[in-house]
């Protein structure tokens, strides 16, 4: 028997210390919790006071304290909100502006932002920086000149002047050119440029599927925005063919409004963008988490 023999015979077996696992960065604990769901609950609270107004007659929400439950007259609300505005034609002139400014202002503002972000020509930086300086413009100081070039080309009253001023957007070419600078390697488009791609095929085939998660985003933001803009749809349009927008600052007129109804009518408007929303909520916050993550 060798000495390694002996000493292991010798030497009782003690078991080994049991090492602690260390807390999981990513776990949340108790109080993490507790702030998403005040703060989950903050954001429903109106949303869930709009339901129960909408259901309930004018008469009750006026009382003290108001009631908290839906009641029974969400339906007949309702009916009487469509009966005094065409909420049916808002709904659908509110769709129409907000895809087409949607798309539109997210392709023209991704090939605004590859074009001062990646190309390299003669007065690009001071046609950026007038870019940003539009910015700087309250759109109130534009409704004059604006409104006079629509009546023109006999296009006020019309939907095309809602959407021929949103077409693209100083932010969103903004928004675009920033994230293509970071999201989009000088590499890409060299390599294009050896294989004879022209600028229009490499913005189509390498910069637009690059851009998807910032487009993403924009798209979100754009569509929230023209579906809730009322400053200039009520200069422009009529009541015999507003946005939904137009529409709701119409209902429940009289010396004293209907709240009832009018909370009615909002519930309507509201539910396009709540449900635009949750179908594209997961892959938004995707898009925003892959343009965070440089390769």
């Amino acid at each position: 028997m060798t000495t390694v023999d002996v000493h292991r015979i010798a030497t009782p077996l003690v078991p080994a210390p049991r090492r602690r696992r260390a807390p999981s960065q990513d776990a949340a604990g108790w109080l993490t919790y507790t702030i998403l769901t005040v703060t989950t609950l903050l954001f429903v609270a109106p949303f869930y006071y709009m339901l129960v107004a909408a259901s309930r007659p004018m008469s009750e929400m006026n009382t003290f304290p108001p009631p908290l439950v839906p009641g029974p007259d969400l339906f007949d609300n309702i009916a009487t909100a469509i009966h005094q505005q065409n909420i049916g034609l808002a709904l659908w002139n509110s769709l129409v502006v907000s895809t087409v400014t949607t798309a539109a202002t997210v392709l023209f503002c991704t090939l605004a932002g590859f074009a001062f972000g990646k190309l390299r020509f003669r007065g690009r930086n001071v046609l950026f920086a007038i870019t940003l300086g539009t910015m700087m413009i309250p759109p109130s100081l534009a409704v004059v000149p604006l409104y006079s070039i629509m009546a023109e080309f006999d296009l006020a009253g019309t939907l095309s002047s809602v959407i021929l001023p949103t077409l693209v957007t100083a932010f969103g070419v903004f928004f675009m050119r920033q994230y293509l600078i970071q999201a989009l390697p000088d590499e890409l488009l060299e390599a294009a440029k050896v294989d004879g791609a022209t600028t229009l095929r490499t913005f189509f085939s390498i910069v637009l599927p690059i851009a998807r998660p910032g487009a993403a985003v924009l798209g979100m933001l754009t569509f929230m925005t023209a579906w809730n803009d009322f400053f200039w749809p009520i200069i422009t349009l009529n009541s015999s063919n507003p946005t939904v927008q137009v529409a709701l600052n119409n209902l429940g007129s009289g010396y004293v409004p209907d709240t009832a109804v009018i909370m009615a009518g909002t519930l309507i408007g509201t539910l396009p963008v709540l449900v635009v929303f949750v179908l594209l909520g997961r892959q938004i916050v995707g898009g925003i988490m892959a343009g965070a993550v440089k390769g």
